[in-house]
């Protein structure tokens, strides 16, 4: 019987791995169709990838100049070292995302932020406050600065409180005549969650450059390569099928982790609202209790067991 055994596991083994490798390769099919034909530039790689690099730079300077248009014109940047090292060995260092300077001095820190933070607004101005004291230089000097800004890309609404807008831009102004104060220190905060527009909807260039963005992992197609040459450029450079076999492998792997971290969010989300729900069913019902309601009624109005009542 040993002996028949082993003849039949010989037999069937080169199937057997015949068949995990379709397995194997259908999975990577079907993770490859959910991730869409264009990269999402919300992953650290993607987003590097589209704006931070030398190479691929008229990008950037494009958005940029949809960002400040009617304000500047940037016809060069340079990318800066973005890990920056702390100034006394006591303090920490940071990391921008990107970091560059345009040709008419500014210094532009870009940051793509996914994760809900409470104190995001404070390590925004962290950010740009390092930006500036770097530029002290050492003997006799006039404190003479150039121009901060910080564009941050939030997947994430920043203040529930506030009025709901896509950009929001902070500056250094007098409150009382809101005349600027000063040009040196610029924000613009960008929050994904709060533009809704469709394609046929978007009025200017900022507008189609945030709509490409926000749904770029799922487009078939570029939109708005009729209007606009860059986003043909675009097309080519986020198209996954124009990547190497390691930047590939890499991005796969970001976004596996982009995608698990999400797929988590929603989860305890709605944990929190059966949560939530029940909180306030056993509210009810103690409340009901309390007014001598009898438990059938309670029963019907909160949905709760009779176990789950004489608990309270």
């Amino acid at each position: 019987m040993l002996g028949i055994g082993l003849i039949l596991f010989y037999f069937i083994l080169p199937y057997l791995t015949l068949f995990n490798k379709k397995l194997y390769l259908c999975s990577i099919i079907e993770i490859q169709e959910i991730m869409g034909r264009f990269i999402n530039p919300f992953t650290d790689f993607g987003f590097k990838f589209l704006f931070g690099r030398e190479v691929e730079k008229e990008l950037l300077i494009d958005f940029l100049n949809d960002l400040l248009v009617g304000e500047h014109v940037i016809t060069d940047i340079r990318f800066l070292n973005n890990e920056q090292p702390p100034e006394v060995k006591t303090e920490r260092g940071l990391i921008y995302d990107i970091y560059c300077v345009t040709d008419t001095g500014e210094r532009i820190i870009v940051e793509m932020q996914n994760r809900e933070q409470p104190y995001f607004k404070d390590r925004a101005l962290f950010y740009l406050s390092r930006a500036i004291t770097q530029q002290a230089k050492r003997g006799v000097w006039n404190f003479q600065l150039d121009a901060v800004y910080g564009v941050f890309f939030m997947n994430f609404v920043m203040d529930k409180d506030m009025p709901s807008k896509i950009r929001t831009d902070i500056v250094l102004s007098d409150r009382d005549t809101g005349k600027l104060f000063s040009n040196k220190f610029r924000q613009i905060f960008i929050e994904l969650p709060n533009f809704n527009k469709e394609e046929d909807e978007c009025e200017n260039d900022f507008e189609r450059w945030i709509y490409i963005l926000k749904h770029m992992d799922t487009l078939d197609r570029m939109p708005f390569k009729a209007r606009k040459a860059v986003f043909e450029r675009l097309e080519k450079l986020a198209s996954k099928a124009n990547m190497t076999q390691e930047e590939r492998a890499q991005y796969e792997e970001e976004w596996k982790v982009y995608n698990d971290y999400f797929n988590t969010l929603d989860f305890a989300e709605q944990k929190g609202v059966q949560k939530g729900l029940q909180k306030g069913k056993e509210e009810t019902a103690r409340n009901l209790k309390e007014l001598g309601v009898a438990d059938d009624i309670i029963i019907k109005s909160t949905g709760l067991s009779k176990e789950e009542i004489e608990k309270l």
